[in-house]
């Protein structure tokens, strides 16, 4: 499978690692990237992830066949209402969003009136360092990739966006975009909430000077995807905030448990909850490792 032309909006760590394993791959004739920055343009094509790179959106998206949003949720729906003149009929959007189903609601009937076709994606794959420069081509390998397909979706852009994150090394698993948001509340956003508050709380100026230099590997990798950035995080919260919300009260729930029994000084339930939690991670790792080997 080849394009002519794949447009990716955003040029950051998810896009330039799409453009890396896209040129890789000899997926495209051509990869134009939109970024916001003049400055922008020179370290895109240096990092060799894009053809050519502008800030001009027409330029970036006319005669595209595949065009890829990588940027914040909030910029989305701007961008196809600003790049919606020139959208090629028959052309395929899709995006990288962590929420789905607002993207869905929004992008697909609109998107359909141009004459392209709008299908959902959400690839599981990232990391805490932003910008073109952290891009990496073997990023999306092994990872599982999230398709949001509708019953108005045209079954020929499925089945090309499908082959595409295929091909770049993922597992394609298609979901409802509501059922999506939910389960990536618990297992993806959480998470970052999670690392946001033992970051704010443990590095907080008014604690001892000596806290910081007591925080060791355990802390730096649970806090890790604390320093993802703060933008796209704000948007994701906001755009999932009651599923969020609802996910944030369960683990409040499950920690004030573990908060009565340690005041109790219960020493068969507090290690019943340190047993329970590596059971279940020692089998969901060994799950993960026979998937990834099949």
């Amino acid at each position: 499978m080849q394009f002519q032309k794949i447009t990716i909006l955003g040029v950051g760590l998810l896009g330039g690692s799409i453009g890396l394993a896209v040129k890789r791959g000899k997926l495209a004739r051509e990869v134009a990237g939109f970024v916001r920055r003049a400055a922008s343009v020179k370290e895109c094509e240096q990092a060799g992830a894009i053809d050519f790179a502008t800030t001009d959106l027409f330029a970036a998206v006319s005669n595209a066949d595949l065009i890829i949003l990588c940027t914040p949720l909030a910029q989305m729906r701007p961008l196809v209402n600003q790049m919606f003149p020139v959208l090629k009929r028959g052309a395929i959007v899709t995006d990288v969003g962590s929420v789905k189903a607002g993207v869905v609601h929004e992008l697909e009937s609109f998107i359909q009136k141009s004459g392209a076709h709008f299908v959902g994606s959400h690839p599981m794959a990232g990391a805490e360092k932003t910008g073109v420069r952290a891009a990496c081509a073997d990023l999306f390998v092994g990872a599982v990739c999230v398709l949001t397909p509708t019953k108005k979706s045209n079954a020929t852009a499925v089945r090309k966006v499908e082959e595409f994150w295929i091909s770049l090394g993922t597992h394609v698993l298609k979901l409802d975009a509501a059922q999506h948001d939910l389960l990536v509340s618990r297992s993806s956003h959480l998470p970052h909430v999670i690392a946001a508050t033992l970051a704010n709380l443990v590095l907080n100026p008014a604690s001892p000077k000596t806290q910081a230099a007591l925080c060791a590997t355990g802390f730096r990798d649970t806090t890790r995807i604390a320093s993802s950035s703060p933008e796209m995080w704000r948007d994701i919260a906001l755009a999932n905030r009651k599923n969020l919300a609802k996910s944030v009260d369960g683990f409040i729930s499950e920690l004030q448990k573990f908060h009565r029994v340690l005041k109790n000084a219960d020493t068969k339930a507090i290690e019943k909850f340190f047993e329970t939690a590596k059971s279940r991670r020692d089998d969901w790792c060994a799950n993960l490792a026979s998937t990834s080997s099949e």
